[in-house]
């Protein structure tokens, strides 16, 4: 057991009431918890920025005006495999991506044929896709661009929307470490033309699995919702409800659900996800404070101004390389801290070998990259530690 993990779930007796109450419902799949989480989604992405809980917008008013909204689903793989799907991105396309992401925001471009263009980041203190690198990566087979918004701190949206409209591309937004994190005033996943979010149990929002997609048009929004359940006309809920009494399949689609309990969690968990946030902003000004007297530490995002979800705390070494960096993640772990590395570089994994190209930054930045714990429960006092021992690890290395 570790003296200070690198998360910690923000669960009590909320999360309890909330699976106990679907349990006692004795309705436990996709039914009336996914709705209201949808909603509460909704209103979080598309409202005014007020707290989930107490917004005095509809989400029917928000749907009105978007068109679209929020659709549940078994987890954020899905949601990008959807994402892609239903954009109509096939075998011959080409998609522009990042490789410093989890693997899931290149293997839904495999999944549907295409073939993945990896973009190098912009620098070891900006670990986000480099938008001014993009347009020497198009071709006529060129249809979409994934961004990934590393650690909740926002891609470069207006240019990369820029590139988008100029050359008829699709954006598809991997917002997964980013629910309620900011963009010159819109939140992230809202800005591209479908964006998807995680609930793994790591993430700022934890339901164990589960997942988020949302779009403002009424096209894709109707046909995910469609698309997540089989393609069936009606669902089992409101079958059992009496609004319905057969169905047609209408699309050849998928057993993608969430499932009411699953949904349950994620209710309480948005209801304290502002709070969760706002802790989160406290100690990563509690970190930078201490980190920038540590000589030999690139501090990634260190002058956003952003609103931003603070998902991980990460820290990129300087002047050194990956057995240094395992060295000092070791003596971290000895001092009872627990560490991680976001994230292997996708073109390396074996499955990626015949796309791999050279991107020096993004190999630095994976070979040195290491992540400090960040959640709610921590403290400062824990974030001094933390601290002091990183700067004792780096000394003695």
């Amino acid at each position: 057991m570790y003296k200070i993990p690198l998360f910690d779930l923000n669960y009590d007796e909320e999360e309890e009431q909330a699976v106990l109450g679907t349990i006692r419902s004795k309705w436990i799949s996709m039914g009336k918890k996914c709705e209201e989480l949808e909603n509460l989604f909704t209103e979080a992405m598309f409202g005014k920025g007020e707290n989930p809980t107490a917004m005095a917008s509809k989400v029917s008013e928000i749907n009105e005006v978007i068109k679209g909204g929020s659709i549940t689903l078994a987890n954020c793989t899905v949601a990008l495999h959807l994402a892609c799907y239903v954009l109509g991105i096939k075998e011959g396309d080409e998609v522009i991506c990042p490789a410093l992401t989890f693997a899931a925001s290149v293997n839904c471009i495999k999944y549907v044929g295409a073939t993945p263009v990896f973009c190098d980041v912009k620098s070891n203190t900006d670990l986000n896709m480099d938008a001014s690198k993009i347009e020497s990566l198009l071709t006529r087979r060129t249809k979409a661009i994934i961004v990934m918004h590393y650690a909740g701190f926002p891609c470069d949206m207006d240019a990369i929307m820029d590139i988008a409209k100029r050359n008829n591309l699709f954006v598809i937004e991997d917002a997964c470490h980013g629910p309620l994190s900011e963009y010159k005033g819109q939140k992230l996943g809202t800005i591209g033309d479908i964006g998807c979010f995680s609930f793994f149990s790591n993430k700022n929002i934890s339901t164990g699995e589960g997942g988020m997609l949302v779009t403002k048009k009424e096209e894709l929004y109707k046909r995910i919702k469609l698309l997540r359940s089989h393609g069936m006309t009606t669902s089992s809920y409101e079958r059992s409800k009496g609004h319905a009494t057969s169905y047609d399949i209408v699309d050849i689609g998928f057993n993608y659900r969430m499932d009411d309990i699953h949904a349950s969690l994620g209710y309480a968990q948005m209801k304290k996800l502002p709070g969760d946030l706002d802790k989160r902003a406290e100690l990563r000004l509690k970190y930078i404070e201490n980190l920038k007297d540590i000589q030999g530490i690139h501090v990634p995002f260190i002058n956003n101004t952003e609103f931003v979800s603070n998902y991980i705390m990460p820290i990129v070494l300087a002047d050194s390389n990956m057995h240094r960096r395992d060295t000092v993640r070791e003596k971290l772990s000895d001092f009872g801290i627990q560490t991680s590395v976001h994230y292997p570089a996708v073109h390396r994994f074996s499955a990626y070998k015949k796309y791999k190209k050279s991107l020096p930054i993004t190999e630095y930045v994976t070979d040195n990259e290491i992540t400090l714990p960040m959640y709610a429960a921590l403290t400062k006092w824990d974030v001094d530690y933390i601290c002091e021992k990183l700067q004792e690890s780096i000394i003695n290395t």
